[in-house]
């Protein structure tokens, strides 16, 4: 009787259990299936192709980038290389004294949110929030994570060795295009009396399309940018980063033996009570945090990778031969070019985000009295995150043969390439990716809250009640994110990322002799070594 009664206990708790998990499972699934049917008319029309061949073809969106990125480096005729050191200098500060005249001036770069007075004022000095450097910095960290390590083993299983010379001429167009759009984000930000600074596309679109005479395609545009943005931050910038972080985090600590496999949740809500300590503080506290977080973390990273290329120095030149040589075969340009720009780029909002208009959110915070200052420093971010980051996973993985061309992997199957071809070098390197995923999601969490809270006041206002609301529910993602997988809300919030280029493009394009204006600006001032 007792053991009757014991099996009976027995089954009773194994069917508890069995239908709990597949009750879970279930709302997961109805949540992920309703949400997908809802909103697959949107991500097919994102991420529609256009033909190239038969078989291949490429989302218009990434041509909408190619050619914006091509044409700006034409019309500022190479500035992406002519003036790279230039760059570089100022992240230095050898030009900061063009910052700090006590001369007042009249700047066209700072527009009154008060009432309608006019958009020109007399300001004193350099306004602004953040330094040059550490604005890079929290823009550098929104950007550099999953697409760098995940991403690339992805383009390169789909493209083999030549995708990477793709990859590298993709970063180096986009120089540009981060260019001319963080110029604009300094030159129509706004900056409150308490001197607190909001600033991107939403900024420029609608002040800078009325300057031209198109004052209502500017608003128009200017609020489809912040929906996209808002809903973008949720997703792509948040819960696809916590789920990503806590799979890789699982599988380093013991896979199913681990102490915290399907407590997602427990890693969400840890992870929350970190981002809502910084993001509270604003863009000063966030800059703070990520220019510590990021040259770090970039540092170790390439370390352990250079580590991995130097035990494997004989094979150097077989890897260069391999990626020149695939980048102009039938595989090199078919592959490489749609595996990076499609695979690689899609899961990392194109990685370097040039285009997208995400970045100049954060660049418009900087201490700067000269717009083009500001651009300047932002077109190294494609060059550090996709021709120096993404290149040497791309050859860290070609060296230690992790690649097989042809197989299709997700972006937690890219991290353990990546991480397979590390431990080939030292045992322990898979922890130190481990580490630097966690602190790159956690770091491109706390930015994109940055955008989304600027597209958010920007929809509903400055008040204090609304930024706490933007701010709990960013937090609240971030928990659901660690603990679901609800791959159409990810699908949907890339689509909102990418679909932000649309509005911004046009604004790029309108506003272009805005920027030719402020670039010359600044380099009479560095010329002559005085204040205009």
């Amino acid at each position: 009787m007792k053991k009757i009664i014991a099996m009976c206990v027995s089954f009773l708790a194994n069917a508890s259990a069995t239908a709990q998990e597949t009750y879970s499972q279930t709302i997961d699934q109805q949540i992920n299936d309703g949400f997908k049917n809802a909103t697959d008319w949107f991500v097919e029309a994102i991420f529609a192709e256009i033909p190239i061949t038969s078989q291949v073809g490429i989302p218009w969106v990434l041509v909408v980038l190619l050619l914006g990125a091509s044409y700006f480096t034409i019309y500022f005729k190479g500035i992406n290389f002519r003036n790279f050191w230039t760059s570089i200098n100022i992240v230095r500060g050898k030009f900061d004294d063009l910052e700090t005249s006590n001369t007042l001036e009249v700047s066209e770069s700072v527009h009154t949110i008060e009432g309608d007075q006019p958009d020109t004022v007399r300001v004193e000095g350099k306004d602004g929030e953040v330094s040059h450097f550490q604005a890079l910095t929290a823009a550098l960290s929104a950007t550099v994570g999953l697409g760098n390590v995940a991403g690339v083993a992805i383009a390169l299983s789909i493209g083999g060795a030549g995708a990477t010379f793709w990859m590298i001429l993709v970063g180096l167009l986009g120089m540009a295009s981060k260019f001319v759009e963080c110029t604009l984000g300094v030159a129509y930000r706004e900056i409150d009396s308490n001197g607190t600074v909001y600033g991107g596309p939403m900024y420029y679109l609608s002040k800078g399309l009325k300057e031209k005479g198109f004052t209502t395609l500017g608003k128009v545009l200017a609020v489809i940018f912040a929906i996209m943005c808002v809903g973008g931050s949720f997703g792509g910038g948040n819960m696809f980063q916590a789920n990503q972080a806590f799979k890789l985090f699982e599988h380093v600590t013991g896979a199913e033996n681990s102490f915290i496999y399907g407590k997602g949740w427990l890693f969400g809500v840890i992870m929350a009570i970190f981002v809502a300590i910084v993001i509270i503080g604003g863009i000063k506290k966030i800059a703070k945090v990520t220019d510590k977080i990021v040259p770090s973390m970039v540092v170790v990273y390439v370390l352990a990778v250079i580590t991995v290329i130097a035990i494997n120095y004989k094979v150097i030149p077989d890897a260069i031969y391999a990626i020149i040589d695939g980048a102009f075969s039938a595989e090199g340009i078919t592959g490489g070019v749609v595996g990076v720009m499609i695979q690689g780029f899609r899961r990392a909002a194109f990685s370097n985000e040039a285009g997208i208009g995400s970045a100049s959110i954060a660049h418009s915070a900087v201490k700067t009295k000269y717009a083009a200052s500001e651009g300047l420093v932002a077109l190294l971010e494609p060059f550090i995150d996709t021709v120096v980051i993404c290149t040497m996973t791309a050859l860290v993985l070609i060296i230690t043969g992790q690649i097989q061309v042809g197989a299709e992997i997700s972006d937690e199957q890219g991290v353990l390439l990546t991480a397979s071809a590390l431990e080939s070098g030292i045992s322990w390197f898979p922890y130190i990716l481990s580490l630097a995923v966690i602190l790159f999601a956690f770091s491109s969490m706390i930015s994109w809250s940055y955008y989304g809270y600027q597209a958010w006041s920007y929809l509903f206002g400055r008040k204090k009640y609304v930024e706490y609301i933007y701010k709990t529910i960013f937090c609240i993602c971030v928990i659901i994110g660690s603990a679901a997988s609800l791959t159409a809300v990810t699908d949907f919030s890339d689509a909102m990322i990418f679909s932000m280029l649309v509005p911004n493009m046009i604004g790029l394009f309108l506003l272009a002799p805005r920027v030719a204006k402020e670039l010359k600006k600044y380099k009479q001032a560095i010329s002559n070594k005085k204040f205009i």
